[in-house]
């Protein structure tokens, strides 16, 4: 089945790249024994198909890059070294982060900026952190009344929308938060009108405290907008998945605690505004599972040691 894709994708068929990519966010070492192929034909898109590459391919990918043969594919090689995660991969991309390859000087952002693509930075010990974790779980969502006198965005009037309670005392909550270093309550509240245009922050606490942070900064194209309420629906944990990988920006039944986020662009972990460096990934909740006709995804993150949340979104 998977060689039938792959010779299919060499010929440009769509679908067989969809199909492989279902493949990759549910079992992604079925493609391992095939990468090698997939890289013999130049299928280098997407990377996550790249996720449970070998060393032998990992090293293929390497040598092409330190080669300088395909600088006009950089981009797409660093991605795949980023979301294999492979040690190989990470040993190069800190070589390439002071001695970048040819083709760097056409990158927004330097070789090892791309570990972010993967779920995994370089922390300013110089130690690999990695952003998210490897449980995840549906977040199926329930009907809950809103609260007549909460608070307020400061800046449309809209009533604040819970966007998780969450509780580490129920084992899947603390599988799914392990990488945070959270124990406790953890309530994350945020405009959902407003997070669409930026990043928003709140200050959170184990003991279930969160309040809007006010360093937040209103950008100077979100404009006026009147009050509108929140979706009157609270995330409520459910089944395993089987993959981490399973969250779905697109597809309803797609928002997931834990796991890695499925981007609409490219990686957007939040950076902490108390220490600058990239917060921990939470969970994901599609626009789909909010109203019938919604789209996009809301992404939400924590740092603990700073306690700090954040809520930011994408769409196509």
């Amino acid at each position: 089945m998977i060689e039938e894709l792959i010779s299919r994708v060499s010929v440009g068929d769509d679908d067989a790249i969809e199909e492989l990519s279902i493949i990759a966010d549910t079992d992604p070492g079925r493609l391992t024994p095939h990468l090698g192929s997939l890289l013999d034909r130049d299928v280098l898109w997407p990377g996550k198909l790249y996720r449970a590459a070998d060393t032998d391919v990992v090293r293929r990918v390497v040598e092409r890059i330190d080669g300088g043969r395909t600088p006009d594919r950089l981009n797409q090689l660093l991605v795949i070294l980023a979301h294999s995660g492979h040690p190989m991969a990470e040993s190069a991309m800190r070589r390439w982060s002071t001695q970048p390859p040819a083709g760097a000087d056409k990158l927004y952002v330097g070789a090892l900026s791309y570990a972010r693509e993967g779920g995994w930075t370089v922390g300013p010990d110089g130690r690999r952190r990695d952003l998210c974790g490897s449980a995840a779980y549906r977040w199926v969502m329930r009907e809950t009344p809103r609260r007549p006198d909460g608070p307020t965005c400061p800046w449309c009037g809209s009533p604040l929308w819970t966007a998780a309670d969450l509780d580490t005392t129920d084992p899947a909550v603390d599988a799914a938060l392990e990488h945070t270093g959270w124990s406790g309550r953890l309530v994350i509240e945020t405009c959902h009108f407003c997070a669409c245009y930026t990043t928003l922050y709140s200050q959170v606490t184990p003991a279930g405290d969160t309040v809007w942070w006010t360093g937040n900064t209103r950008p100077s194209y979100l404009g006026s907008a009147e009050a509108e309420d929140p979706p009157a629906l609270a995330q409520v944990t459910g089944e395993a998945r089987q993959s981490p990988y399973q969250a779905s920006a697109w597809d309803r039944g797609g928002s997931t605690l834990g796991g890695r986020p499925d981007w609409i662009q490219d990686a957007g972990h939040a950076d902490c505004p108390g220490c600058g460096q990239p917060m921990d990934y939470v969970g994901l909740i599609g626009g789909a599972d909010l109203d019938d006709y919604g789209e996009g995804a809301y992404y939400l993150h924590l740092h603990q040691p700073c306690g700090f949340a954040a809520v930011n979104y994408q769409q196509s």
